[in-house]
C-alpha cells in the first residue's frame, strides 16, 4: 500500500514539474515574441503572429500581473518576466529534490 502511495506522489510530482515547464516555455516564447515585435522583425498585424501573441498573453498574464503590480516600474524594462521564470525554477528543483526523497 505505501508503494502506490509513493508512486502516486512521484506521479503526481511530475506531472505538476510538466505542468511548470509548460508555463516556464510560455513564459520564454511570450517575451521572445513581444521583443521580435516591437523590434519590427516579426508583424503584429499578422494573423499567426496576433493569434499566438493573444494565446501566450492569456496563459502568462495571470502569473505576471501580480508580479508587475509589486515590482517598481524600469521603463520600458518589464522584470516580471524574469521573476516569474526564476520562481518557477526555485520551484521545479524543490520538487526535484522531494520527489528524490519519496
Amino acid at each position: 500500500m505505501m508503494a502506490v502511495l509513493t508512486s502516486l506522489g512521484a506521479a503526481g510530482l511530475e506531472v505538476i514539474g510538466l505542468a511548470l515547464d509548460l508555463v516556464l516555455w510560455a513564459l520564454i516564447l511570450g517575451a521572445l515574441l513581444s521583443w521580435l515585435a516591437a523590434l519590427g522583425v516579426l508583424n503584429a498585424n499578422n494573423r499567426v503572429v496576433a493569434t499566438l501573441g493573444q494565446a501566450l498573453f492569456r496563459l502568462t498574464e495571470p502569473l505576471l500581473r501580480p508580479v508587475r503590480r509589486r515590482l517598481p516600474t524600469m521603463g520600458p524594462v518589464d522584470l516580471a518576466p524574469l521573476v516569474v521564470i526564476f520562481a518557477i525554477l526555485f520551484l521545479q528543483a524543490f520538487l526535484r529534490h522531494l520527489g528524490a526523497s519519496l
